[in-house]
């Protein structure tokens, strides 16, 4: 180990010393015209497989359209280098520091757990770097837990919580939640409680991630809801498999107790457990169906044509964060310096599937859209088919600024 690294100070010596004596001579990479490295952290392996596969295909369809096929940005190679956090807090930990000091990243976008969020915004901040954090939701990331390197692309808790209490809280209603007991769950349903005014919440039910049997989680809502006058709804927060949604159809808690679900949107295979709840409302992120503009029109007409599919959820996720950060390296003129890059970010409004999104300068939070769906049992579509009902505008949404800065 000593021989490594004595000579490893040797080669930078030399190293340095050319720059002094021969700064004519320096190879490209050394002026800063090499490749741009961006590294790409997601849960590859891990019960959210599946939104990162998405992820990743979003992100290099997003670098496709942002560059116009070149996958360059003045005149400098765009090079992704993919890393697999598992969807353990401590791995995203270590891959991310590997990507900084290692692999010389020059940022990063990722992951997609919260909790690992969370374990990966000091290593940001270490190295000085920024991490693009999408999709991951916790509040916490652009809250109390943010630093300046922490830019956001995804939506957070928040912005989930505020558009479903608008679709949601009325006069009259009861309203309780069923959440999975981690940061994304526990966020979720902070932000909810705070965002609900008209309506009455009654109770807050919190599982294991890796729950499958919900009986006893129901029967407290249950017991809490059945004897309420008005309208009973249960706000579902859930990522991942083994979601509660057929277990709520199972015991048909609406034909026995009044009591109805109500959820986000989510990926088309969790969706369809959707068709047993036609008229379930709530508001969503992205449903490729509902946009109307010429990125997603792009996004789904060369994802059908590449894949014979629609794009799904965090597909529209993952071109986003690769838009925004061609955009601001195009402001930036490929300069990749870390100070000129959140300069360039802060304020900066790009467009996206969803339409503009404008990351706030306060918190780097990414403002956006949201949209408040009903769903409909449409038999062409082996998933629930969310219509919209309205599109919940950015300025609609009173996204509190959580952060210490």
């Amino acid at each position: 180990m000593s021989i490594h690294l004595t000579s490893r100070r040797a080669a930078i010596a030399a190293a340095l010393a050319a720059t002094v004596c021969f700064p004519i001579s320096l190879p490209a990479f050394a002026q800063g015209k090499g490749d741009i490295k961006i590294a790409l952290i997601a849960s590859k392996t891990g019960p959210l497989e599946a939104y990162a596969k998405q992820t990743i295909t979003g992100f290099q369809m997003g670098l496709d359209y942002a560059t116009g096929g070149t996958m360059t940005v003045a005149g400098r190679k765009l090079v992704v280098i993919e890393k697999d956090d598992q969807g353990k807090p401590d791995v995203g930990k270590a891959v991310l520091a590997a990507a900084y000091a290692d692999d010389k990243v020059d940022i990063a976008v990722g992951p997609t757990a919260s909790p690992v969020a969370l374990a990966m915004l000091p290593v940001a901040e270490e190295y000085k770097k920024i991490l693009l954090v999408e999709p991951a939701v916790a509040d916490s990331i652009t809250g109390d837990k943010w630093n300046k390197y922490i830019f956001r692309t995804g939506r957070n808790s928040s912005q989930d919580a505020i558009s479903n209490a608008v679709a949601l809280d009325r006069p009259g209603n009861v309203i309780a939640t069923l959440a999975q007991d981690n940061a994304f769950g526990r966020d979720g349903v902070k932000a909810f409680k705070e965002a609900v005014k008209k309506g009455k919440f009654v109770h807050e039910e919190f599982v294991p991630p890796a729950t499958t049997d919900f009986t006893a989680a129901f029967q407290r809502l249950i017991d809490k809801m059945k004897d309420q006058p008005g309208r009973k709804v249960v706000w579902v927060i859930w990522a991942g498999g083994n979601s509660p949604f057929d277990k709520f159809a199972e015991l048909d808690l609406k034909g026995r107790y009044g009591i109805e679900m109500a959820t986000g949107g989510n990926i088309l295979p969790a969706m369809v457990a959707y068709k047993k709840y036609p008229g379930l409302e709530g508001a969503l992120y992205y449903y490729f169906g509902i946009p109307k503009n010429p990125v997603n029109e792009w996004l789904v007409a060369n994802h059908y044509s590449r894949f014979k599919s629609p794009p799904d959820f965090f597909t529209a996720g993952g071109m986003s964060a690769a838009i925004a950060v061609v955009e601001a390296l195009k402001k930036t003129n490929g300069d990749t310096n870390t100070n000129r890059l959140i300069a360039a970010m802060e304020g900066m409004s790009f467009q996206t599937p969803k339409g503009t999104m404008t990351f706030r300068k306060e918190d780097h939070q990414a403002m956006q859209d949201m949209y408040h769906f009903r769903i409909k049992d449409d038999p062409a579509f082996a998933w629930g088919v969310p219509e919209l009902v309205r599109v919940i505008p950015a300025s609609e949404m009173d996204v509190p600024i959580r952060n210490k800065r």
